[in-house]
Protein backbone atom coordinates (compact mmCIF):
# COMPACT_ATOMS: atom_id res chain seq x y z
CA UNK A 1 0.00 0.00 0.00
CA UNK A 2 1.52 3.32 -1.10
CA UNK A 3 0.16 6.73 0.05
CA UNK A 4 1.81 9.04 -1.68
CA UNK A 5 1.56 13.10 -1.73
CA UNK A 6 -0.01 14.93 -4.66
CA UNK A 7 2.75 16.42 -6.92
CA UNK A 8 4.58 18.48 -5.74
CA UNK A 9 7.04 18.12 -2.16
CA UNK A 10 5.88 19.67 1.20
CA UNK A 11 8.05 23.04 2.00
CA UNK A 12 9.22 21.25 5.09
CA UNK A 13 10.99 18.68 2.73
CA UNK A 14 14.18 19.61 1.31
CA UNK A 15 16.65 17.29 -0.74
CA UNK A 16 20.55 16.38 -0.48
CA UNK A 17 22.48 17.50 -3.32
CA UNK A 18 25.85 15.60 -3.22
CA UNK A 19 27.50 16.24 -6.53
CA UNK A 20 30.19 13.04 -6.37
CA UNK A 21 28.98 11.95 -10.28
CA UNK A 22 30.41 12.86 -13.70
CA UNK A 23 26.82 12.83 -15.21
CA UNK A 24 24.99 15.30 -13.41
CA UNK A 25 23.14 18.48 -15.05
CA UNK A 26 24.60 21.46 -14.75
CA UNK A 27 23.12 23.78 -11.78
CA UNK A 28 21.07 26.28 -13.38
CA UNK A 29 19.30 23.19 -15.15
CA UNK A 30 18.97 21.69 -11.60
CA UNK A 31 17.01 24.85 -10.68
CA UNK A 32 14.21 24.45 -13.37
CA UNK A 33 13.72 20.55 -11.63
CA UNK A 34 13.56 21.32 -8.01
CA UNK A 35 11.23 24.24 -9.11
CA UNK A 36 8.78 21.86 -11.06
CA UNK A 37 8.78 19.63 -7.77
CA UNK A 38 7.93 22.30 -5.14
CA UNK A 39 11.31 21.84 -3.73
CA UNK A 40 12.33 24.80 -1.22
CA UNK A 41 15.12 23.50 0.39
CA UNK A 42 18.10 22.18 -0.42
CA UNK A 43 21.16 21.24 1.33
CA UNK A 44 25.14 21.24 0.09
CA UNK A 45 27.84 19.10 1.36
CA UNK A 46 30.32 22.40 0.58
CA UNK A 47 29.35 25.54 -1.19
CA UNK A 48 29.66 24.93 -4.77
CA UNK A 49 30.05 28.84 -6.00
CA UNK A 50 28.30 27.64 -9.76
CA UNK A 51 25.12 25.94 -7.34
CA UNK A 52 24.71 29.23 -5.18
CA UNK A 53 24.93 31.63 -8.37
CA UNK A 54 22.62 29.65 -10.23
CA UNK A 55 20.03 29.74 -7.68
CA UNK A 56 20.40 33.74 -7.55
CA UNK A 57 16.55 34.83 -7.54
CA UNK A 58 14.76 31.77 -6.61
CA UNK A 59 13.34 31.14 -3.29
CA UNK A 60 14.69 27.74 -2.68
CA UNK A 61 16.40 28.25 0.55
CA UNK A 62 20.19 26.47 1.04
CA UNK A 63 22.11 24.30 3.79
CA UNK A 64 26.01 25.31 2.77
CA UNK A 65 28.64 23.26 4.38
CA UNK A 66 32.35 23.57 5.79
CA UNK A 67 33.78 20.31 4.87
CA UNK A 68 34.85 17.76 7.33
CA UNK A 69 39.00 18.86 5.69
CA UNK A 70 37.83 22.10 6.90
CA UNK A 71 36.77 22.12 10.19
CA UNK A 72 40.21 22.82 11.61
CA UNK A 73 41.14 25.56 9.72
CA UNK A 74 37.93 27.07 11.16
CA UNK A 75 39.26 26.96 14.68
CA UNK A 76 40.97 30.27 13.32
CA UNK A 77 38.97 33.72 13.69
CA UNK A 78 40.75 35.14 10.68
CA UNK A 79 40.08 31.82 8.48
CA UNK A 80 36.53 31.54 9.48
CA UNK A 81 35.61 34.95 8.62
CA UNK A 82 37.32 34.72 5.23
CA UNK A 83 34.89 31.69 4.19
CA UNK A 84 32.02 33.20 5.72
CA UNK A 85 32.85 36.44 3.50
CA UNK A 86 33.72 33.69 0.53
CA UNK A 87 30.92 31.49 0.83
CA UNK A 88 27.71 32.92 2.17
CA UNK A 89 28.62 37.27 2.82
CA UNK A 90 28.94 37.63 -1.35
CA UNK A 91 25.72 35.45 -2.10
CA UNK A 92 23.16 36.67 -0.11
CA UNK A 93 20.43 38.46 -0.10
CA UNK A 94 20.20 37.22 -3.74
CA UNK A 95 20.84 33.36 -3.08
CA UNK A 96 19.11 31.94 0.57
CA UNK A 97 21.20 30.88 3.03
CA UNK A 98 19.44 29.86 6.03
CA UNK A 99 22.42 27.58 7.62
CA UNK A 100 25.82 26.98 7.68
CA UNK A 101 26.71 23.12 8.66
CA UNK A 102 30.25 23.03 10.56
CA UNK A 103 31.28 19.62 9.37
CA UNK A 104 29.37 16.04 8.64
CA UNK A 105 29.39 13.63 11.48
CA UNK A 106 32.34 14.87 13.28
CA UNK A 107 31.65 13.64 16.94
CA UNK A 108 31.50 9.93 15.69
CA UNK A 109 33.64 9.92 12.56
CA UNK A 110 37.48 8.41 12.24
CA UNK A 111 39.53 11.60 12.27
CA UNK A 112 39.20 11.99 16.27
CA UNK A 113 41.36 15.02 16.15
CA UNK A 114 38.61 16.87 14.45
CA UNK A 115 36.55 16.83 17.84
CA UNK A 116 37.95 19.39 19.62
CA UNK A 117 38.49 21.44 17.11
CA UNK A 118 34.73 21.46 15.96
CA UNK A 119 33.12 23.57 18.61
CA UNK A 120 35.71 26.36 18.22
CA UNK A 121 34.57 26.05 14.57
CA UNK A 122 31.44 26.88 15.10
CA UNK A 123 31.81 29.48 17.44
CA UNK A 124 33.98 31.27 14.91
CA UNK A 125 31.67 30.55 11.86
CA UNK A 126 28.72 31.94 13.88
CA UNK A 127 30.86 35.34 15.06
CA UNK A 128 32.29 35.93 11.76
CA UNK A 129 28.54 36.23 11.08
CA UNK A 130 27.90 38.49 13.62
CA UNK A 131 30.36 40.69 12.19
CA UNK A 132 29.19 40.82 8.87
CA UNK A 133 25.31 41.12 10.21
CA UNK A 134 24.05 38.36 8.52
CA UNK A 135 23.74 35.92 12.27
CA UNK A 136 20.20 36.99 12.74
CA UNK A 137 19.35 35.63 8.73
CA UNK A 138 21.94 32.29 8.94
CA UNK A 139 22.26 29.94 11.38
CA UNK A 140 25.27 27.41 12.44
CA UNK A 141 24.88 23.81 13.30
CA UNK A 142 26.78 20.64 12.63
CA UNK A 143 25.34 16.75 11.41
CA UNK A 144 25.52 14.53 13.85
CA UNK A 145 25.09 11.11 13.23
CA UNK A 146 22.55 8.72 15.25
CA UNK A 147 26.20 7.11 16.93
CA UNK A 148 26.29 9.80 19.35
CA UNK A 149 23.55 8.15 21.46
CA UNK A 150 24.51 6.04 24.03
CA UNK A 151 21.31 4.11 24.36
CA UNK A 152 18.33 4.64 22.33
CA UNK A 153 15.82 1.85 23.49
CA UNK A 154 13.24 2.32 24.36
CA UNK A 155 13.43 6.36 22.70
CA UNK A 156 12.37 7.54 26.59
CA UNK A 157 15.74 6.48 27.49
CA UNK A 158 17.52 8.31 25.02
CA UNK A 159 21.02 9.18 26.44
CA UNK A 160 24.10 10.73 24.72
CA UNK A 161 27.73 8.90 25.00
CA UNK A 162 29.54 9.13 28.23
CA UNK A 163 32.79 9.06 26.10
CA UNK A 164 31.50 12.29 24.45
CA UNK A 165 30.34 14.04 27.11
CA UNK A 166 32.47 17.02 27.07
CA UNK A 167 32.06 18.24 23.62
CA UNK A 168 28.15 17.34 23.26
CA UNK A 169 27.68 19.79 26.39
CA UNK A 170 29.71 22.22 24.39
CA UNK A 171 27.90 21.57 21.20
CA UNK A 172 24.49 21.85 23.34
CA UNK A 173 25.25 24.76 24.98
CA UNK A 174 26.18 26.31 21.47
CA UNK A 175 22.92 25.86 19.99
CA UNK A 176 21.01 27.16 23.34
CA UNK A 177 22.93 30.11 23.18
CA UNK A 178 22.35 30.40 19.41
CA UNK A 179 19.04 29.22 19.33
CA UNK A 180 20.29 26.62 16.09
CA UNK A 181 18.69 23.26 15.48
CA UNK A 182 20.30 20.08 16.23
CA UNK A 183 21.02 17.87 13.44
CA UNK A 184 20.71 14.19 12.69
CA UNK A 185 21.10 12.14 9.98
CA UNK A 186 19.06 8.86 10.37
CA UNK A 187 18.42 5.85 8.02
CA UNK A 188 16.01 3.12 9.50
CA UNK A 189 17.27 1.19 6.09
CA UNK A 190 20.42 0.37 7.68
CA UNK A 191 18.26 -1.52 10.91
CA UNK A 192 16.45 -3.47 8.52
CA UNK A 193 19.36 -4.35 6.55
CA UNK A 194 21.46 -5.64 9.65
CA UNK A 195 18.19 -7.32 11.14
CA UNK A 196 15.82 -7.81 8.15
CA UNK A 197 14.29 -11.34 10.43
CA UNK A 198 13.32 -9.17 13.42
CA UNK A 199 12.41 -5.92 12.41
CA UNK A 200 8.87 -5.20 10.48
CA UNK A 201 9.52 -3.97 7.08
CA UNK A 202 5.79 -2.29 7.45
CA UNK A 203 7.44 -0.68 10.72
CA UNK A 204 10.35 0.79 8.79
CA UNK A 205 8.28 2.05 5.85
CA UNK A 206 5.48 4.31 7.33
CA UNK A 207 2.93 1.44 6.19
CA UNK A 208 0.05 0.07 8.37
CA UNK A 209 1.48 -2.11 11.47
CA UNK A 210 0.95 -2.65 15.25
CA UNK A 211 3.62 -0.94 16.50
CA UNK A 212 4.84 -0.64 19.90
CA UNK A 213 4.62 0.90 23.20
CA UNK A 214 7.66 3.04 24.70
CA UNK A 215 7.77 1.09 28.29
CA UNK A 216 9.11 4.83 29.82
CA UNK A 217 6.55 6.54 28.98
CA UNK A 218 3.37 4.74 27.17
CA UNK A 219 4.05 6.76 24.08
CA UNK A 220 2.78 4.44 20.46
CA UNK A 221 5.26 4.10 17.54
CA UNK A 222 4.31 2.84 14.29
CA UNK A 223 7.41 3.95 13.04
CA UNK A 224 11.21 3.64 13.29
CA UNK A 225 12.19 6.70 12.25
CA UNK A 226 10.14 8.85 14.54
CA UNK A 227 11.38 6.50 17.37
CA UNK A 228 15.19 7.25 16.26
CA UNK A 229 14.26 11.02 16.11
CA UNK A 230 12.22 11.21 20.02
CA UNK A 231 15.39 9.08 21.45
CA UNK A 232 17.65 12.36 20.61
CA UNK A 233 14.85 14.36 21.93
CA UNK A 234 15.44 12.39 24.96
CA UNK A 235 18.99 12.53 25.11
CA UNK A 236 18.26 16.27 24.56
CA UNK A 237 16.23 16.57 27.88
CA UNK A 238 18.91 14.48 30.43
CA UNK A 239 21.11 16.39 29.11
CA UNK A 240 19.23 19.68 30.54
CA UNK A 241 18.57 21.18 26.95
CA UNK A 242 14.77 19.54 26.25
CA UNK A 243 13.31 23.00 24.32
CA UNK A 244 16.40 22.72 21.41
CA UNK A 245 14.63 21.58 18.26
CA UNK A 246 15.76 18.45 16.24
CA UNK A 247 15.77 18.24 12.67
CA UNK A 248 16.51 15.24 9.93
CA UNK A 249 19.52 16.86 8.03
CA UNK A 250 19.74 12.98 6.18
CA UNK A 251 17.23 9.98 5.34
CA UNK A 252 16.75 8.04 2.23
CA UNK A 253 16.22 4.02 0.98
CA UNK A 254 18.45 3.07 -1.65
CA UNK A 255 16.50 2.02 -4.39
CA UNK A 256 19.15 -0.73 -5.07
CA UNK A 257 21.76 -2.55 -3.25
CA UNK A 258 24.29 -5.43 -3.43
CA UNK A 259 22.88 -8.93 -2.55
CA UNK A 260 23.83 -8.73 1.05
CA UNK A 261 21.86 -5.21 1.29
CA UNK A 262 18.47 -6.74 1.86
CA UNK A 263 15.82 -4.17 1.50
CA UNK A 264 17.51 -1.88 -1.17
CA UNK A 265 15.02 -2.45 -3.44
CA UNK A 266 13.06 0.45 -6.12
CA UNK A 267 9.51 -0.63 -4.63
CA UNK A 268 10.76 -0.23 -0.82
CA UNK A 269 13.31 3.46 -2.06
CA UNK A 270 9.66 4.28 -3.38
CA UNK A 271 7.49 3.57 -0.55
CA UNK A 272 9.66 4.74 1.82
CA UNK A 273 10.02 8.46 0.53
CA UNK A 274 6.43 8.37 -0.48
CA UNK A 275 5.14 7.66 3.01
CA UNK A 276 7.80 10.44 4.28
CA UNK A 277 6.78 12.97 2.09
CA UNK A 278 3.03 12.06 2.90
CA UNK A 279 3.62 12.42 6.96
CA UNK A 280 6.07 15.64 6.36
CA UNK A 281 3.52 17.58 4.34
CA UNK A 282 0.81 16.28 7.17
CA UNK A 283 3.14 18.66 9.16
CA UNK A 284 3.03 15.58 11.84
CA UNK A 285 5.21 15.76 15.02
CA UNK A 286 6.47 12.85 16.52
CA UNK A 287 4.70 10.91 19.84
CA UNK A 288 6.76 12.79 21.64
CA UNK A 289 6.70 16.09 20.23
CA UNK A 290 3.24 16.11 18.31
CA UNK A 291 3.12 20.13 17.64
CA UNK A 292 6.41 20.59 16.39
CA UNK A 293 6.23 19.50 12.36
CA UNK A 294 8.91 17.60 11.42
CA UNK A 295 12.01 19.01 8.98
CA UNK A 296 13.58 16.66 6.82
CA UNK A 297 16.08 16.45 4.19
CA UNK A 298 15.84 14.05 2.01
CA UNK A 299 18.87 11.94 1.13
CA UNK A 300 19.80 12.43 -2.14
CA UNK A 301 18.61 14.33 -5.22
CA UNK A 302 20.65 12.33 -8.04
CA UNK A 303 22.27 8.87 -8.14
CA UNK A 304 25.52 9.46 -7.85
CA UNK A 305 28.12 7.33 -9.34
CA UNK A 306 31.51 7.91 -8.24
CA UNK A 307 30.24 7.12 -4.68
CA UNK A 308 32.48 4.28 -3.49
CA UNK A 309 31.45 1.75 -1.45
CA UNK A 310 28.49 -0.82 -1.91
CA UNK A 311 26.05 -0.54 -4.82
CA UNK A 312 23.58 1.59 -2.53
CA UNK A 313 25.44 4.43 -1.95
CA UNK A 314 25.42 5.05 -5.68
CA UNK A 315 21.66 4.47 -5.47
CA UNK A 316 19.80 6.79 -3.47
CA UNK A 317 18.42 9.72 -5.52
CA UNK A 318 15.08 10.56 -6.18
CA UNK A 319 16.01 11.43 -10.12
CA UNK A 320 18.31 10.25 -12.49
CA UNK A 321 21.16 12.15 -14.30
CA UNK A 322 19.17 12.80 -16.69
CA UNK A 323 16.29 14.50 -14.96
CA UNK A 324 13.36 11.71 -14.88
CA UNK A 325 12.35 10.32 -11.34
CA UNK A 326 14.08 7.25 -10.20
CA UNK A 327 10.46 6.10 -8.99
CA UNK A 328 7.00 7.59 -8.53
CA UNK A 329 6.90 9.87 -4.94
CA UNK A 330 4.25 12.10 -6.83
CA UNK A 331 7.20 14.49 -8.12
CA UNK A 332 6.52 13.29 -11.97
CA UNK A 333 5.80 16.71 -13.08
CA UNK A 334 9.60 17.45 -12.37
CA UNK A 335 11.75 18.39 -15.44
CA UNK A 336 15.02 19.75 -15.67
CA UNK A 337 15.22 23.34 -16.82
CA UNK A 338 16.97 24.06 -20.52
CA UNK A 339 20.10 23.12 -21.02
CA UNK A 340 22.68 25.79 -21.29
CA UNK A 341 27.07 25.47 -22.04
CA UNK A 342 28.90 24.11 -19.29
CA UNK A 343 28.68 20.80 -17.54
CA UNK A 344 28.72 20.18 -13.81
CA UNK A 345 32.30 18.16 -13.17
CA UNK A 346 32.14 15.60 -9.87
CA UNK A 347 33.16 17.26 -6.87
CA UNK A 348 33.61 15.83 -3.29
CA UNK A 349 31.14 15.56 -0.42
CA UNK A 350 31.30 14.67 3.06
CA UNK A 351 28.36 12.78 1.31
CA UNK A 352 12.18 -5.23 15.59
CA UNK A 353 9.84 -6.64 15.62
CA UNK A 354 10.07 -10.37 16.82
CA UNK A 355 6.07 -9.41 17.63
CA UNK A 356 4.62 -6.47 16.53
CA UNK A 357 2.05 -6.43 19.42
CA UNK A 358 4.92 -6.97 22.40
CA UNK A 359 6.03 -3.45 23.55
CA UNK A 360 9.37 -5.56 25.10
CA UNK A 361 11.00 -6.12 21.52
CA UNK A 362 14.16 -4.32 22.05
CA UNK A 363 14.61 -4.72 18.50
CA UNK A 364 12.56 -2.45 17.19
CA UNK A 365 14.80 0.78 18.22
CA UNK A 366 17.57 -0.40 17.70
CA UNK A 367 20.04 -0.71 15.48
CA UNK A 368 20.82 3.04 14.70
CA UNK A 369 23.12 4.22 11.53
CA UNK A 370 23.59 6.49 9.13
CA UNK A 371 24.74 6.44 5.51
CA UNK A 372 28.55 8.57 5.17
Amino acid sequence: VRFFPPASASPLVGVNYGQVANNLPSPDRVVGLLQSANITKVKLYDADPKVLRAFRGTDIEFVVAIPNECVRQMADPSQALAWVKSNVKQYVPDTRIGYITVGNEVLTGNDTTLVGCLIPAMQNVYAALRTLGLSDKVEVTTANSLAVLETSYPPSSGRFRRDLAGPVRLLLEFHERTRSPFLINAYPFFAYMSEPKHISLDYVLFRPNAGVVDPGNGLHYDNMLFAQIDAVYAALEAAGHGKLIVKVSETGWPSKGDPQETGATLENAQTYNGNLMKIVAEQKGTPKRPDCALEVYVFALFNENLKPGPTSERNYGLFKPDGTPAYDVGLDCARLGPASTGGQSSSSSSDSFDNPNDPSSSSTFSSFSSAT
